[in-house]
């Protein structure tokens, strides 16, 4: 029997639901570039990690609000309306998560961004230190070797 089908798909009606829930919920780090690339209007990205791991780099733009400052601080730092973005350290952590969670609490409008600050940098995308911006070269196991996009 196959591994695959031992449970069946769902109905396509389903799986339309499913796939459009998760994008108004997450996006990726190369949609996130691109939007920061091009400053797109009313989305903020937040870097919802601590103080050590700020200064280890961030995303150019992001602004620090570690997730427990959230609730006490987001108001004065983003306006009501704007869309915002979260970002922890990587898959295997839920700090976006978390932070989006307090966001969305607050009565923003919210996204994860998956992959969170190690599929940045592995994407060989610019992060800000005290030092200055800086890239590492993308990873050729999350980003083809050609420096071409992916088109998916």
């Amino acid at each position: 029997m196959s591994s695959v089908l031992s449970i069946p798909p769902a109905a396509p009606v389903q799986a339309v639901a499913h796939f459009a829930a998760r994008l108004s919920f997450e996006t990726d780090v190369s949609d996130v570039h691109a939007d920061l690339e091009t400053r797109t209007p009313g989305l903020v990205v937040v870097d919802s990690r601590n103080a050590q791991a700020w200064e280890q780099g961030r995303l150019p733009g992001a602004v620090h609000l570690p997730t427990a400052e959230i609730a006490a601080r987001a108001s004065g730092l983003i306006a009501p309306g704007t869309v915002v973005v979260t970002y922890c350290w990587g898959p295997g952590c839920n700090g976006a998560t978390r932070a989006a969670l307090e966001f969305a609490t607050l009565g923003y409008r919210v996204k994860e961004m998956i992959g969170g600050y190690e599929y940045w940098v592995r994407e060989g995308f610019p992060v800000e230190t005290a030092a200055g911006r800086h890239a590492r070269p993308a990873d050729d196991l999350t980003t083809p070797s050609s420096g071409l996009a992916c088109d998916c």
